[in-house]
């Protein structure tokens, strides 16, 4: 799969951009605050859910533009050409629509057509910060292997906030409106549940066959909340509970995704900085493996300024296996330099110059 045309209309610091990248690997440069990350956020866009900065849909909309914007992709397939576009209207900015080949459809439909993957500098910070962005990332790796995720989440987290609301009502709880959304929370939760089972099961096994070398190779299990039993039946056992705390505290809301540094038998929040780093890396290269072997097609990989915390060993390393994986593959960093060991099939963008008419257009 090949993004082979991407349009950006009034998308964060862009008025208008157009870049039209050939495949395999696209590296973008460029100084701080350029815009390399935003064009990679427009790409990720083109999946459910809020992007690969997790932002609000009016913060992506040019400040001093129109109030909307749009993002549109020419994804070329074995099957031919499909356009993709996402982006919101001025008069409702936080309410995304998105087209394929030009009808209407729903974020979901996207998973139809593309799987993308990313790593960006703030998820350095994964195994150290909350739960819920652990979770984030292990939801984001189900996705691409298991469309119907996205469903089964967006439904699940639904029925729970109306709980939730039900719950810290003052007035008598409607006991039977409450059993109706525990029952929508357990039929969602439990295919959560096990969808994030088999994804961990499924990565772990490849991860296994991973070819040694420099990146650290990972271990992943759930901890926390586990399915087990009437998962309807716990949540109405634990009504009073959850209505003195104001939430539910039993779901797959409630579990953590742990990593652990095989080589070191290490917990990855008591690893350094790097082989946090290289986890992370190992992960997501075994996860374009599994997702390749398992669908027929390798998801695009978006790569903000991973190059920056790889020694030049470890950077060459990185590139020659993504490109034996082969799909397209976009980086951004400061320095061209940074990018020397990439193979010359390769469209490279300086994002701090205007090109009229070629790969990119910057206003």
């Amino acid at each position: 799969m090949t993004l082979r045309r991407l349009s950006l209309t009034d998308f964060r610091s862009y008025e208008t951009a157009l870049i039209e990248p050939g495949s395999g690997f696209v590296v973008l440069t460029g100084e701080n605050g350029a815009g390399k990350s935003n064009i990679l956020e427009a790409v990720s866009l083109l999946t459910p859910g809020r992007g690969l900065r997790r932002a609000r849909l009016s913060e992506m909309a040019r400040q001093g533009g129109p109030g909307g914007f749009s993002v549109a992709a020419i994804l070329e397939t074995p099957g031919g050409d499909v356009d993709l576009g996402t982006g919101t209207l001025p008069s409702a900015v936080e309410r995304r629509q998105v087209r394929i080949n030009g009808a209407a459809a729903s974020a979901t439909a996207l998973t139809e057509w593309l799987s993308i993957l990313w790593l960006t500098p703030a998820m350095d910070r994964l195994f150290a910060d909350a739960p819920s962005g652990r979770r984030a990332f292990l939801d984001r790796l189900v996705l691409a292997l298991e469309p119907g995720h996205a469903h089964h989440a967006s439904r699940y987290e639904a029925a729970m906030r109306a709980r939730n609301r039900l719950l810290v009502d003052e007035a008598p709880l409607d006991t039977e409106w409450c059993t109706a959304l525990e029952a929508q929370m357990a039929e969602h939760g439990s295919a959560l549940a096990d969808a994030r089972d088999r994804t961990i099961a499924a990565l772990n096994a490849q991860l296994v066959d991973q070819p040694d070398g420099p990146f650290a190779k990972a271990h992943l299990a759930l901890e926390g909340w586990q399915l087990n039993g009437d998962f309807g039946a716990a949540l109405a056992q634990g009504r009073d509970r959850d209505r003195s705390a104001g939430r539910s505290l039993t779901g797959p809301h409630r579990s953590d995704l742990a990593v652990t540094h095989l080589g070191k038998a290490q917990a990855a929040d008591r690893c350094s900085t790097g082989e946090q780093k290289a986890l992370l890396l190992a992960m997501v290269l075994a996860h374009a493996d599994l997702v390749a072997k398992r669908s027929g097609r390798r998801p695009l990989i978006l790569l903000d300024e991973v190059a920056a915390h790889l020694d030049p060993i470890r950077r060459a390393a990185l590139f020659e296996r993504l490109a034996i994986g082969g799909g397209q593959v976009w980086m951004t960093g400061t320095e061209p330099g940074l990018f020397e060991a990439v193979p010359n099939i390769a469209t490279r963008l300086d994002i701090n110059t205007t090109v009229v008419g070629s790969f990119v257009t910057k206003v």
